[in-house]
């Protein structure tokens, strides 16, 4: 009986001399995703485009033949489909629950409209009984001090015209743009650790960032990955290696460096 995916994975691991941790690490991946590959839970994995992503990467790690898995895989791996009968219908809604906030309302409306009337008729009866100004006089010899009071100050306003500049990248950040012309696994972070982008970027896909130099890059697809740093275009090509996938540094001046080993992976 041939032997399936799972299996055939598993013995090309350990033909390489792998552990799961050490294959996961040399991937960029949980080691989870490696588990359930050999366990063919291609469930857990989400839709069959990620599932061949983490096959292809996984069989040209342990030197397994990438089109023999997915022939398997489509002739016997299935995403299970949500069964949508079991789905639960939200009961009818009660028009009498609408009832008690209407009244509510109203209610409210009449309390403040008393409350206002209330007010502005006491205004008025206050205004009739008001006392009217008594006048003053004042000696014509007594001099009238008149308080000179200086020019206000013109106020400039600051209006966003149509002109107005964009915001600047925030200030220690690099802007980066990649644009796919094909199907490619995608890994960034930048120099304090945060995840920028992880996971399969599809083809005529344009994805925009910004991190902390220097950005860690990893391409499954180096080859059909072009990137951009702050409008120019970097160079890539002599870090992509025979399996076509690239792992570089982007530095804060735009420039592509090596990135340091890990692991001697």
């Amino acid at each position: 009986m041939a032997e399936g995916i799972g299996a055939r994975l598993r013995s090309a691991r350990e033909r390489s001399r792998l552990t799961i941790l050490q294959a996961a690490e040399k991937l960029h991946v949980d080691p989870d995703i490696l588990e359930a590959l050999e366990a063919e839970n291609f469930a857990a994995l989400g839709a069959q485009v990620y599932v061949k992503g983490h096959l292809r990467h996984y069989a040209e790690l342990v030197g397994e033949s990438t089109e023999a898995l997915f022939d398997l895989y489509s002739q016997g791996a299935r995403i299970p489909q949500p069964d949508l009968t079991r789905i639960p219908k939200a009961p009818p809604a009660d028009p009498g629950r609408f009832v008690a906030p209407a009244v509510i309302v109203i209610i409210g409306f009449a309390v403040a409209g008393t409350v206002w009337w209330v007010l502005s008729l006491s205004h008025q009866q206050w205004s009739a009984v008001a006392p009217r100004p008594v006048p003053v006089t004042v000696q014509a010899d007594v001099p009238v001090q008149r308080e000179v009071l200086p020019a206000a100050q013109p106020v400039r306003l600051a209006l966003a015209g149509a002109g107005a500049k964009a915001p600047p990248v925030a200030q220690g950040s690099i802007a980066v743009v990649l644009t796919y012309s094909a199907d490619s696994w995608t890994e960034v972070y930048d120099a304090t650790g945060r995840r920028l982008l992880y996971g399969l970027s599809t083809a005529h896909a344009m994805r925009k960032l910004e991190g902390v130099p220097p950005l860690s890059v990893m391409l499954g697809d180096a080859g059909d990955v072009s990137i951009e740093v702050g409008g120019h275009a970097a160079s890539i090509s002599r870090f992509v290696r025979a399996d076509h996938t690239a792992r570089f540094l982007i530095a804060a001046d735009g420039r592509a460096l090596a990135a340091p080993r890990k692991n001697g992976g």
